[in-house]
């Protein structure tokens, strides 16, 4: 008798540094012999199909939204085309998609004969949906593609708001000792004003502690890498927590719509001796002020380093429009760097990050420490130069910095004002043959062979994420055994 696989449901947050995250999981549960359904947003769904690889079983689902109905602009489905001051207004109206989801997850087990799905996976910000799942006696899971030492931080900041308890500007984490002092600087957007009783402290009140009503929580990263944030959300949540990293898409086909491909970025690469070039790049949602962009702009001139440097317009500006260089930064800059000494190669709004991060060519990476990107770089060994921009980036800096020992800190947010001589002598730092250098590049070095060894999977030997994939699946196979077991009783 033929025996249906069993169904995984997969649910991202709509941004790019969520939605990567998830299509990497997918990929690897598909590995595994699941069925996978992936659902999110009709423009989403659609951007998707064409990032799935061609012998790809993955069901595409679509969950209705509409951005003009929360006060958004028409077709808002992603993070990537909206200003700061509307994220938070984006994260409000996906609460709408409770009702959605009931009915998109009652149609699949109705569709599937009454046989409810193995388990969903949700993102952080929809904790909510674990009421809907346990309804209908599907297990419950947290997919945090963030790092478990940031968003520990980031957890408990929330919570206990515990800058607000002291005259300090250092400040510690009351139920988070392990993570250690932490500053005013270190509180993204949102933070310092918080007070428990604004929007945003009453939508975090009110998601964080939802995650305890999950069955489980997930986290794209590697237990030799990260105990102590680990063991936070152990004791904190008392879940099963379970580390599967590092979970990587093997590149980002956006190329088609951007302004070079990844052959041009390798073509450049190839004409520059190893490890002698600087990537720079802030991400998808992230850039920096006019003023930083101009010292920037001067300390990769006088570093005479080679450097591909992902631009966007300065904070303030719409970070979707044309990137204006003669206006943003200095005069004869793209004449002098990339026409004349070919040193520089400004790249508009996206490049194929994991292609340059791999090429023997790049010797470090800057920056804004987004858990993705930090992977994507260690997984090939890659020093970092961090310049944290949102949310938990600043502790994800902080613990690359203090505990793992793989980066520098440039600078924090938009607003820290920065002299382009300080970060000529980061660059230096972390580019030369000093015995800083050489050390961040042995550390980097070697969380690469950690994190190969954690998804090791071979006769003999199972890495520790492997592991934690199989402790997964076992806890959500046992409960849909016992709920069956349960039904037939009854």
């Amino acid at each position: 008798m033929f025996e249906r696989k069993e169904n995984v449901v997969l649910f991202p947050f709509m941004a790019q540094g969520h939605i990567r995250p998830f299509l990497a999981l997918a990929l690897q549960i598909e590995k595994r012999g699941y069925n996978i359904t992936f659902i999110n947003t009709p423009l989403n769904i659609k951007k998707l199909r064409s990032s799935l690889p061609p012998n790809s079983s993955i069901r595409l689902l679509e969950i209705p939204f509409n951005s003009s109905d929360h006060g958004l602009p028409p077709n808002a489905e992603n993070t990537d085309v909206l200003p700061y001051n509307l994220i938070h207004t984006f994260i409000e109206a996906t609460l709408s998609l409770k009702p959605c989801l009931r009915k998109l997850l009652h149609d699949l087990i109705h569709e599937q004969g009454g046989v409810p799905p193995l388990c969903i996976m949700v993102d952080l910000i929809f904790a909510w949906s674990a009421d809907i799942a346990h309804e209908l006696g599907v297990f419950h899971a947290i997919y945090n593609g963030l790092s478990a030492f940031g968003m520990a931080c980031y957890y408990s900041i929330w919570l206990n708001l515990p800058h607000r308890h002291t005259n300090s500007h250092e400040f510690s984490l009351p139920d988070f000792p392990e993570a250690g002092k932490l500053h005013v600087s270190q509180l993204s957007e949102h933070m310092p004003e918080a007070d428990g009783t604004d929007p945003v402290s009453v939508f975090q009140h009110r998601n964080l502690p939802s995650w305890l009503n999950s069955d489980a929580i997930v986290f794209n990263t590697i237990e030799e890498l990260e105990m102590k944030g680990l063991t936070y959300f152990r004791r904190k949540i008392g879940r099963p927590v379970y580390s599967v990293g590092p979970l990587l898409l093997p590149g980002d086909n956006r190329g088609k719509e951007a302004e070079i491909t990844p052959d041009q970025c390798i073509k450049w690469l190839d004409t520059k001796p190893p490890t002698s070039a600087l990537y720079v790049s802030f991400g998808s949602q992230n850039t920096i002020s006019a003023s930083q962009m101009m010292n920037l702009a001067k300390a990769l001139e006088a570093s005479e380093k080679n450097f591909i440097w992902v631009v966007r317009p300065p904070f303030g500006f719409d970070i979707n429009a044309e990137f204006e260089a003669e206006k943003w930064l200095p005069e004869g800059f793209v004449r002098r760097v990339v026409e004349d000494r070919k040193s520089g190669l400004i790249v508009a709004k996206w490049a194929p990050q994991v292609e340059i991060l791999s090429h023997k060519s790049v010797a470090a990476f800057l920056t804004h420490c987004g858990w993705c990107s930090v992977v994507e770089a260690l997984n090939h060994g890659v020093p970092l130069m961090g310049w944290p921009m949102a949310a938990e980036q600043f502790y994800n800096a902080k613990f690359l910095v203090e505990e793992v020992g793989v980066c520098v800190e440039v600078a924090r947010g938009t607003r820290s004002e920065i002299k382009h001589e300080d970060v000529v002598e980061k660059i230096e730092l972390v580019m030369s043959e000093g015995e800083k250098g050489k050390e961040i590049r042995r550390k980097a070095c070697e969380i690469k062979e950690r994190m190969k060894d954690a998804i090791r999977d071979e006769e003999g030997f199972k890495g520790s994420s492997v592991k934690g994939m199989d402790e997964f699946f076992n806890a959500a196979l046992l409960m849909k055994e016992k709920s069956t077991k349960s039904d037939l009783i009854n």
